[in-house]
């Protein structure tokens, strides 16, 4: 471990700011390195990756641009939200951020697509694009596992409903639940190295649960024979990169590139699982387990904003650099709505 090592979670506050604000530092230091091969990233920042935020104020992505419109649709839907006044709200934010000047960071296709189907009215079930599991679904969920007042089977309709909005596959559905969820144990007091078994058990407990109230006729498809068959194929593959998480843990750490065992993260569950890999392996040391995504050949903004969304979750505020709070962009944001919900 290092100087910006944590070395215990006892009386950790601010967990919800923690979460934002790792979701952002992740964001930031891993936007560089997203398009790199890992033999560049490791000349230019050696081999153990970004270990610092560069710029005034250090940028971000779509990945914390997306996660502050779903933040801040949730704020303004109240503790108790309506399937239809939520999908309106997130409606809004979503195009919103696709006609914004600021959305000028490499923003997902499958994201700007839908965002045009919204913007002309179409039913969200049909604006979505049905056969992407892309990582923008779960890249921007972790804001729904932040909100203490939804009980479980509000959470997992939230989170499936803001992925639904945009990526409307059943893994991005079933990751972006099992991310939220994540999310929220974490906060509520569980160990980094309990979550892979935690997470196990929630995708078998919901392998054909589908949320008809939060998604309504999005399972119909020419070839699925019904909604429970529909979101299993989503958990199954959940479960299947949840194997790959255990068998990589089960091994030790070589020091390559965690894209290798979960994969590169452009997809929806193999974000979560290569994010989970590098957070568990680096449970003790957020700065590090940040530099570790950020050292990854895939999709190392969408991993690394994860990673930090659950290490903040663990640690708070208080894991994270003292320096970095009025170095990042959106700061003020990230602040409103983690006092909110710490």
């Amino acid at each position: 471990m290092d100087d910006h090592a944590v070395t215990s979670p006892d009386a950790v506050g601010q967990r919800a700011s923690g979460s934002l604000f790792g979701l952002a530092y992740g964001d930031a230091l891993g936007a560089p390195t997203e398009f790199l091969p890992l033999d560049e990233i490791i000349r230019r920042y050696g081999p153990t990756g970004p270990r610092d935020l560069t710029g005034d104020p250090a940028r971000v992505t779509d990945d914390t641009q997306l996660g502050l419109a779903v933040g801040w649709a949730l704020y303004d839907a109240g503790p108790a939200p309506t399937p239809e006044r939520l999908a309106f709200l997130l409606r809004q934010r979503f195009v919103a951020w696709a006609h914004s000047p600021e959305n000028n960071r490499a923003p997902g296709m499958t994201c700007l697509r839908a965002c045009g189907g919204l913007a002309e009215g179409l039913r969200w079930q049909e604006a979505t694009i049905d056969g992407s599991k892309g990582c923008g679904a779960n890249m921007r969920v972790t804001p729904v596992g932040l909100v203490s007042g939804y009980d479980l089977e509000t959470l997992a309709g939230v989170a499936q409903l803001q992925a639904g909005l945009t990526h409307g596959h059943p893994t991005g559905l079933a990751a972006s639940e099992l991310t939220a969820y994540a999310v929220r144990v974490l906060r509520e007091g569980a160990g980094l190295t309990e979550l892979p078994g935690l997470l196990r058990a929630r995708a078998v407990s919901q392998r054909t649960v589908y949320h008809h109230d939060w998604l309504g006729d999005l399972w119909h498809r020419p070839t699925v024979d019904g909604p429970a068959g529909f979101i299993a194929r989503g958990w199954d593959e959940c479960l299947a990169v949840l194997d790959r998480l255990d068998a990589a843990l089960a091994t030790p750490d070589d020091g390559g590139d965690p894209c290798r065992a979960t994969g590169e993260g452009w997809v929806a569950e193999e974000a979560l699982a290569t994010a989970l890999l590098c957070a568990v392996r680096h449970h003790h040391d957020p700065v590090a387990a940040l530099s570790r995504a950020a050292t990854t050949s895939g999709d190392s903004d969408s991993i690394a904003c994860l990673t930090g969304a659950f290490l903040g979750a663990t640690y708070g505020m208080a894991g994270w650099p003292a320096g970095w709070l009025d170095r990042i962009e959106y700061a003020d944001q990230l602040a409103t709505l983690g006092a909110a919900w710490d």
